[in-house]
């Protein structure tokens, strides 16, 4: 509860803030990671720091926050808050990293904003900061328990029972625990972490959906190998997986996290992604194909071409198994060698969506933006439209616009 006093505070000062966040998490990281190198090992990722994306996700996660105190002081933004838990705990994220954070985050505010930052500015904004970490600290302790994970020790080591090339840029990994153990419980839609020793020694870590039934005996992830594009450089962790592991190689991975899964309704699915966001929808198919569901569902997915598309046999696999499930597909390039495919960027018009279903998004986020103004314009409501982002979560602030 953000006290009234504090509520005015932040209020009156929103907009300076807001509008220097940018500029403010850029000195926050800079100055953390000077001091305390340690972190980027295996704990921030090199890409997001160098493209900004990091940055700009946690502006927009704190300016999200604070105006959803300022809309309801007695409330919290709980799908905003289950968001970050999940990408946490699916890092080990501790509790006395809050503190670490705060230190700096707030040096960084004072050298922004100067003289402007009075200790009652400094005293409200402590109060919206320790209000969303004391909320993140609680449901990432719930989820550790959930999990069976002892954060300060969330690894474990996979052995590749199988390297498997999907596309020419894309290679799924078959994983069982090398420690012979059973494998931890998961939901249709979660990802794991890996974390990837780079050639300098330093860890990398990133997200990867479970491209399999949760249920299975072994662990499928899916990785598309990102070149670089322009000035982006090309993804350390996805490249290295590509160059270096082999079956028999092991790999070290956190237990699945995430909160967009599939939920065990009745309703009619929608499932529609672009490109590797397939990974994700694929586990779900895999999932009702395993628990014999006759859930009508449809699936839409978008790619370069057929070629290009990753899981495709997989996903025609499962159609086949599935007695209400069917598929359409789109292609920017010749989609001659997919029957009934269309060239060119999906478009939703004229297909039967389900207004009364469930809907899960997967892709690059203006693919997501563009595909959920047509579901919306269908008449499907905003709270049945669910997304995963694959990398920090820049629609965070917008989600429910």
């Amino acid at each position: 509860m953000l006290s009234p006093e504090s509520a005015a505070v932040v209020r009156a000062t929103l907009p300076a803030v807001g509008g220097a966040l940018d500029e403010i998490t850029t000195r926050f990281y800079q100055t953390m990671f000077s001091e305390h190198p340690e972190l980027l090992d295996g704990m921030f990722n090199r890409g997001n720091q160098a493209s900004g994306e990091q940055r700009r996700a946690l502006a927009g996660s704190i300016a999200a926050f604070a105006q959803a105190l300022l809309a309801d002081p007695d409330a919290r933004p709980d799908a905003l808050l289950a968001r970050i838990a999940h990408k946490h705990a699916a890092l080990g994220v501790t509790e006395d990293q809050y503190t670490v954070v705060h230190k700096y985050l707030f040096r960084a505010i004072g050298d922004v904003l100067g003289d402007a930052v009075t200790p009652e500015v400094a005293a409200a904004w402590d109060e919206v900061y320790w209000l969303m970490a004391g909320a993140l600290i609680a449901l990432e302790a719930r989820l550790y328990l959930e999990a069976q994970v002892d954060p300060r020790h969330p690894w474990r080591q996979w052995t590749v029972v199988e390297r498997r090339e999907e596309t020419p840029d894309v290679v799924s990994f078959l994983l069982r625990p090398a420690d012979d153990g059973p494998v931890p419980s998961a939901s249709a839609g979660q990802y794991v972490s890996v974390r990837v020793p780079m050639p300098d020694g330093v860890h990398q870590i990133r997200q990867y959906s479970l491209s399999n039934a949760p249920g299975d005996k072994v662990r499928r992830i899916t990785v598309k190998r990102v070149a670089s594009v322009a000035e982006a450089p090309e993804g350390e962790v996805s490249n290295q997986l590509h160059r270096t592991v082999r079956t028999g190689d092991e790999l070290t991975l956190s237990a699945p996290f995430g909160d967009v899964v599939l939920d065990d309704a009745d309703t009619p699915l929608l499932l529609v992604s672009a490109g590797i966001g397939c990974t994700p929808m694929v586990g779900m198919l895999e999932h009702l194909a395993a628990t014999g569901s006759a859930r009508p569902v449809q699936v839409l997915h978008a790619d370069r071409s057929p070629a290009d598309h990753a899981l495709r046999a997989d996903t025609h696999r499962l159609l086949g198994e599935l007695p209400e499930a069917r598929a359409r597909f789109w292609y920017e390039q010749d989609a001659s060698d997919e029957p009934g495919a269309r060239t060119g960027l999906m478009d939703l018009d004229g297909l039967d969506l389900p207004e009364h279903g469930d809907v899960y998004l997967c892709g690059s986020v203006p693919f997501m933006r563009a595909v959920r103004s047509q579901v919306l314009r269908a008449g499907v409501p905003a709270r049945h439209i669910r997304y995963e982002v694959f990398g920090p979560d820049l629609w965070l602030a917008h989600a429910e616009g």
